[in-house]
């Protein structure tokens, strides 16, 4: 049931699910007024995924359309996959945030805006010429038309604001107003206020007072009879302690628990990048874990920084997005020569070049997989969700570290930025993976290799008897000296490559997420297209079509059985935020039929657009639908 749905019938407003987008200026505080709303809902016991969706420019003027600033949540008693298709309440605290997003806004949705924000000067910042909540551009909608500018004056004037800050608080407001609308508590903000205000208890009590007011309104409105109150039931969950996270906590937490696993400290060289920096941020205040964090000047010396803490003994991390990690190309080959264990996060953006840094893509498997000079391969992994990369941060640490090798874990803009339930794992039944650093001199050799790994031995400078020379020049297979032997050149090449190949044998096969393991057609997806594909093929499976959902996190090497696993269906389809670049891998590795569903606008696939494309090709192949 939705919103709509709920105004059809005026006796029932109990809904499975909502969407709402909160959208605004970059100083509206509309982040902070989502992820307040996230966290109450999530201690309503509701499931839900969230979408930030920041402007890239860090100071647009005021008012305008490039400065927009929205945070989507969808929420609801069922499993949450995605933040949804279109919102069912639309939020808007200016005009130019009305031109953005009512394109969105699901019809007959509900249109709540701040009119006093609706002056001739912001209507012209925002293009109209006209104001469109009078001349019926929003007749499709259920307007709600409230001055929150003056109510939110209203509330907080016995504080003693300017007038400035008196209007800061009008986020305030506006979640109140939204709290009391979903049955949402207040009790989690006001306790976040009092802690982030401590320093300033009149701001603290104005902003509550703000919060209060916008609920008390909701009150009153109900009872008039111009706005309802709707409830949303608790989702049923796996028992267990949750809380929300981020990619980006999930990914750091992980990083630190590997580390653990290895039991090695943890040094993560970064250089300050969106949407990559929350890693670093995470980190730097984890230090009692023995995590050591250095905000290079560079890429490159971010990244050296790393291999040199792991040439010393420790777990080298360094992470960026796409721009940054072209950058440190040259370095990861250098740790692919001296084959030291490094772990690369790259949290994907929109690209070429500098692109739309805070757009999601997915548009560095190419860069990841083949983007270095000469034969220089690594493992490749990549997260399909916030939850998911704790796990694989775990899993990246304990393949660099046992086969002595770089591996980059890809992550996106929409998986770092989204929050989402957590069920807090046992960490203790985490299997370790401890490193055995080598301290025998007897018949040392620095390029000794375990046979089964072909990982070579790991000796930490200054240990006795083990005196060693590394670098970027080829080494002879054995000794390690600087070899320009052809023969030699080529078993060294032969051997980094069959490397990295043999981590397949050490990784889980292939599984299906949904459906079949044989059928009419396969949605192949990886990282964030999870999702909504999920969805996707729910719906057409619910519908009697024949489709199946695999989903790869191991993009290098491919699982083992994954060719096979395709060569079952009749159709493969490829869902990627690129042009095809996962597809390519995958008709150049099985020459398998795969066909894709491309989308590069720096938004994630919505679920009617992938369940579009599963009807449109069962229909091409005569399925019926």
């Amino acid at each position: 049931m939705n919103v709509q749905e709920t105004v059809a019938d005026r006796d029932s407003r109990a809904l499975e699910s909502v969407v709402i987008r909160f959208a605004g200026d970059s100083g509206d505080g509309m982040q902070l007024t989502g992820s307040q709303f996230t966290v109450s809902t999530a201690l309503a016991g509701s499931d839900l995924a969230t979408f930030p969706d920041f402007p890239a420019e860090i100071r647009a003027p005021t008012g305008t359309t490039f400065g927009v600033s929205a945070f989507q949540i969808n929420f609801g008693s069922t499993q949450v996959l995605t933040a949804g298709d279109e919102p069912d309440v639309l939020v808007v605290m200016n005009p130019a945030a009305l031109r953005v997003n009512l394109g969105d806004l699901a019809e007959g949705g509900i249109l709540i805006a701040d009119s006093g924000a609706f002056s001739e000067r912001n209507l012209q910042k925002a293009g109209y010429a006209q104001n469109p909540l009078k001349d019926g551009t929003v007749k499709s909608y259920q307007l709600l038309e409230l001055d929150i500018s003056a109510l939110t004056l209203e509330a907080v004037k016995p504080y003693g604001l300017s007038n400035k800050e008196a209007l800061r608080c009008k986020n305030l407001w506006t979640l109140g107003l939204t709290l009391w609308m979903f049955d949402r508590p207040r009790a989690p903000v006001l306790d976040w206020l009092t802690a982030k205000f401590a320093k300033r208890p009149d701001l603290a009590d104005a902003n509550r007072a703000a919060l209060n007011a916008g609920h008390i309104f909701g009150e009153a409105a109900e009872l008039a009879g111009t706005l309802k109150h709707y409830s949303v039931g608790r989702a049923q969950l796996e028992p267990g302690t949750y809380r929300t996270v981020t990619g980006g906590q999930a990914l750091a937490w992980g990083l630190v628990a590997g580390a653990e696993k290895a039991g090695l400290p943890l040094f993560f060289g970064s250089y300050p990048i969106t949407p990559a920096s929350p890693i670093l941020h995470q980190l730097s205040m984890m230090k009692e874990f023995g995590v050591t964090t250095f905000q290079a000047e560079d890429e490159i010396a971010a990244v050296c920084s790393a291999i040199g803490a792991s040439y010393a003994g420790a777990l080298g991390v360094t992470s960026s997005s796409g721009p940054g990690v072209a950058l440190k190309g040259e370095a990861i080959g250098l740790a692919i020569s001296t084959e030291l264990p490094l772990v690369i996060v790259n949290t994907q953006r929109a690209g070429p070049s500098t692109g739309m840094p805070t757009k999601t893509e997915q548009s560095d498997l190419y860069q990841s997989v083949f983007g270095r000079n000469g034969d220089a391969p690594l493992a490749v992994l990549a997260a399909a969700k916030p939850s998911d990369c704790f796990g694989l941060a775990i899993e990246a640490a304990r393949i660099a570290t046992k086969y002595m090798t770089p591996v980059i874990l890809l992550s996106d803009g929409y998986i770092a930025n989204a929050a989402a339930p957590w069920k807090l794992p046992d960490v203790e039944a985490i299997p370790a993976f401890p490193v055995t650093h080598r301290q025998d001199p007897e018949g040392f050799q620095p390029y000794l290799r375990d046979p089964e790994t072909l990982a070579r031995v790991w000796a930490v400078p200054g240990t006795p008897g083990l005196m060693h020379r590394i670098g970027g020049i080829e080494k002879n297979y054995s000794s390690g000296h600087i070899s320009y032997d052809p023969a030699n050149h080529q078993k060294m090449t032969d051997t980094r490559r069959n490397k990295i190949l043999g981590i397949a044998r050490d990784q889980p096969l292939q599984t299906v997420e949904t459906g079949g393991e044989r059928g009419r057609l396969a949605v192949v997806g990886w990282g964030s297209t999870y999702g909504p594909i999920e969805q996707a093929v729910r719906r057409a499976r619910a519908e009697g079509l024949d489709v199946s959902h695999i989903h790869i996190r191991q993009i290098w090497p491919l699982p083992l059985n994954l060719g096979d696993l395709l060569r079952g269906f009749d159709q493969v389809l490829v869902p990627e935020m690129n042009t095809g670049q996962l597809l390519t891998l995958l008709r150049s590795e099985y020459l398998v039929p795969a066909q894709g569903l491309n989308k590069v606008s720096g938004q994630p696939f919505k679920i009617t657009e992938v369940l579009g494309a599963i009807r449109a090709r069962l229909a091409v192949a005569g399925d019926s639908a």
